[in-house]
């Protein structure tokens, strides 16, 4: 087995999230191709009720970005015991259109150069999905109370990873930098 599916393999043991049906079911969708470079993201939700675990796997090939998402389903009246969905999607490289990183840093004035940021969002677009933001639109006049309809933006929003090391630590930070650094490079090389 190459190193870096035993890195993706190690990383999905580590994440605790159902490792074997995680990598089963990358290793369908990847179908044999090599491992370029991964990311395994997870991420625990709270709500009024619940507990519910969600696990995000990016692994980039020399001709693709595969993505899988894993979520929890508890058990209930209707089902009897807790299960799980776990759903693929595989991106040619070429279709790619977008991959946007948002760094947040605390105290920009100090910041320096090679340190990592407290927060990394890595957005990326192959035209899927597409998030719009709308808000009222105005006016420069403050005494004016037309309505002058609603204004916004558009923007890819196919996968969105948001990576904290206040909630996950540095070294997550840093594999998501990394992660984003290949796919931005294997991107390039298809335009």
């Amino acid at each position: 087995m190459p190193a870096t599916t035993k890195e993706l393999r190690r990383s999905l043991h580590h994440a605790g999230y159902y490792p074997d049906l995680v990598a089963d079911v990358v290793d369908v969708a990847l179908a044999g191709e090599e491992v370029v470079a991964h990311l395994v993201h997870p991420e625990t939700t709270f709500d009024s009720v619940e507990v519910r675990r969600h696990l995000t796997v990016l692994v980039l090939t020399p001709t693709r970005l595969v993505l899988a998402h894993v979520d929890d389903h508890p058990a209930d009246s209707e089902h009897p015991s807790a299960s799980a969905s776990a759903t693929t999607e595989s991106v040619p490289l070429a279709r790619l259109q977008s991959v946007g990183l948002t760094h947040v840093v605390h105290d920009p004035a100090t910041h320096r150069s090679g340190t990592l940021p407290a927060e990394l969002t890595l957005v990326l677009g192959w035209g899927a999905m597409r998030r719009i933001d709308l808000e009222p639109a105005s006016c420069a006049d403050p005494a004016c109370e037309a309505d002058h309809g609603l204004t916004g933006t558009s923007a890819p929003d196919d996968a969105v990873v948001r990576v904290s090391a206040h909630a996950e630590g540095l070294e997550a930070v840093r594999a998501a930098m990394d992660f984003a650094r290949a796919l931005s490079t294997a991107v390039a090389r298809t335009r």
